[in-house]
C-alpha cells in the first residue's frame, strides 16, 4: 500500500483517468504515462470481474495506485475488487446519507464497518491477513459519486458521514437529472456543482470531479476541488488518434515549397 490516501485527505492535487480499455497492456501504458492514480471503471466498461485482479496488478507493477469504480452499492462488489488488491473505491450513485453508510460498511474491517476478511490477493492470498488488516482502514480510499437531484438535495447528510473520504461529483448524470444539459443549462450545473464542493469542504471532506478535458482545471481547484478523473484512456486514444490523422491529413495535402 501507499500513502495514496493521505494525499487525498490533504487535499494534495491529484490527476489521474478512467481505465476503460479491459487489457492490463493500456493499464501499463496508462501508469507510464505519470497519473497519479487511475480508476478501473466497472461500471461503465466490458471489463469483467475476474479481469480487474489483472488491471490492478498491472498499475501495481508501476506503483500507480488503481483505484474501481464498481457498477453498484453491493457490498459483494466492493469486497471483491479491494480483495483483488485495488487502492481504493468509487461508488457511484449515492444520493442519501444511508447509501453512504453502506459503502462505509462495506469498505472497512470492523470496529468501522464490516467488510469481511478473506484470503484475497491483497492479504497475499491469505499469507499476510494480519499485516493487511492492520493497515486496509487507513489506508484503502472511499469516494462516493454524488450524481442525481437527490444526492444533491441531501449533500450536507451525506458530506457529514464518518469514513468517507471522497465526494466525487458526477456532472454527467447530475446534468441529466437536474435537468440542466448543454449550454444552455451550465449556470445550473455549475451552481449546483459548487453547493456540493462547499458543503462537502465545509465538513472536512475532500472534493473530486470528473473533466472531459484539463481546460478548467483551474476554475473548479480555485474551488476547492482537488481530485480530478481526466478523462479514460479510450477517450484520450480517440483524441490523441483523431489530431494525428487531421496534422496528417493537413500536412499530406500542403504544396512543398520549392
Amino acid at each position: 500500500m501507499s500513502n495514496f490516501r493521505q494525499q487525498c485527505l490533504n487535499r494534495d492535487l491529484l490527476v489521474g483517468p478512467f481505465a476503460a480499455i479491459p487489457h492490463p497492456v493500456a493499464i501499463e501504458v496508462t501508469a507510464q504515462a505519470g497519473p497519479d492514480f487511475l480508476c478501473i471503471d466497472w461500471e461503465h466498461s466490458q471489463i469483467s470481474r475476474e479481469r480487474i485482479e489483472d488491471l490492478i496488478r498491472a498499475a501495481d507493477v508501476h506503483r500507480v495506485p488503481a483505484m474501481v469504480r464498481v457498477p453498484g452499492h453491493g457490498q459483494e462488489q466492493i469486497a471483491a475488487v479491494l480483495d483483488a488488491g485495488a487502492a481504493g473505491v468509487l461508488v457511484p450513485r449515492v444520493s442519501s446519507a444511508k447509501e453512504a453508510k453502506a459503502a462505509v460498511m462495506a469498505t472497512r474491517y470492523p470496529p468501522i464497518g464490516n467488510r469481511g476478511v478473506g484470503p484475497g490477493r491483497a492479504a497475499a492470498y491469505g499469507y499476510r491477513i494480519p499485516d493487511y488488516l492492520a493497515k486496509a482502514n487507513e489506508e484503502l480510499v472511499l469516494a462516493i459519486q454524488v450524481e442525481t437531484a437527490d444526492g444533491l438535495a441531501n449533500i450536507a447528510e451525506i458530506a457529514a458521514v464518518e469514513g468517507v473520504d471522497i465526494i466525487f461529483i458526477g456532472p454527467g448524470d447530475l446534468s441529466v437529472s437536474i435537468d440542466a444539459m448543454g449550454p444552455a443549462g451550465k449556470t445550473k450545473l455549475d451552481e449546483a456543482i459548487h453547493t456540493i464542493a462547499r458543503t462537502a469542504l465545509d465538513t472536512g471532506r475532500t472534493v473530486g470531479i470528473f473533466r472531459p478535458s484539463p481546460d478548467d482545471i483551474a476554475e473548479w481547484s480555485n474551488a476547492g476541488i482537488s481530485f480530478f478523473m481526466l478523462a479514460s484512456d479510450t477517450m484520450f486514444l480517440g483524441a490523441s488518434l483523431a489530431s494525428g490523422l487531421a496534422q496528417a491529413r493537413h500536412l499530406g495535402t500542403k504544396p512543398i515549397s520549392a
